[in-house]
């Protein structure tokens, strides 16, 4: 069996990866799925950090757009990731696996507050850390989250598992001839406005030198295929593609 190339990953997944065939909330069949391919991870010697979505509960920035105050419908996203965190530590313990929620806000009841050297350590000792909240603030995706902590804990790779199979020139399912993107640079992707996450996220991957990989979660194996060194979905890079 292959090795893992990657020692450290961070693991992002949307809200709506979790809904499963549902129109919203959690999918208890797709959590416990993506529970043991983490674990599955975990057994092959890679230390995972993962971030999640609130899209499945309530999507902030929508929000703000029906009425809602902008700061308000964020904090409220903020939380919907904690519930999200929750149940992922809840599915992967159950697998008889470690794993800490760390939150960007204060919930001392329910998490630890997100300390970086703490969260460092955690994934070390073998523990799945989960990082929920966001940034914190508002007006930040967790695109732009999942960014920042996987430079933070200096992963090797940043993985985005959506619902499509890599990045596309425009939305496949509404433009079926949409161009296919293997590899590609930061710099295509924001010129091109490509969508793959907002410009702050892929901005700091790029000066960070993080390369992101966008795949489809719903195919089964395919996280630990990635982490062998498959190459599934898009890769995107700092420099220069073949």
């Amino acid at each position: 069996m292959t090795a893992p190339r990657y020692k450290r990953i961070l693991l992002k997944l949307s809200g709506e990866a979790l809904m499963g065939d549902q129109s919203g909330g959690i999918d208890p069949k797709t959590i416990h799925r993506l529970a043991g391919e983490v674990v599955d991870l975990c057994k092959a010697g890679v230390e995972v950090g993962l971030v999640s979505g609130g899209g499945n509960i309530v999507r902030g920035a929508t929000s703000a757009g029906e009425g809602l105050e902008r700061v308000t419908g964020d904090h409220m996203g903020m939380l919907a990731t904690v519930i999200n965190a929750l149940a992922m530590q809840d599915a992967v313990e159950h697998l008889g696996q470690p794993v800490r929620v760390m939150s960007a806000l204060k919930i001392n009841q329910v998490c630890e507050d997100y300390i970086r050297r703490r969260a460092v350590r955690h994934l070390e000792k073998g523990r799945v850390v989960v990082f929920a909240a966001g940034t914190g603030n508002p007006f930040f995706t967790t695109d732009s989250a999942a960014s920042l902590r996987a430079i933070e804990i200096d992963a090797d790779l940043l993985i985005k598992a959506t619902k499509v199979d890599g990045v596309y020139s425009a939305d496949p399912v509404k433009v079926p001839d949409a161009t296919f993107y293997s590899t590609l640079t930061y710099d295509e992707a924001l010129d091109q406005r490509l969508n793959v996450m907002d410009a702050t996220a892929l901005v700091l991957c790029r000066d960070h030198d993080m390369p992101l990989r966008v795949m489809n979660v719903f195919q089964s194996g395919a996280i630990m295929r990635v982490v062998r060194g498959e190459d599934i979905g898009s890769l995107i890079v700092t420099g220069k593609t073949q």
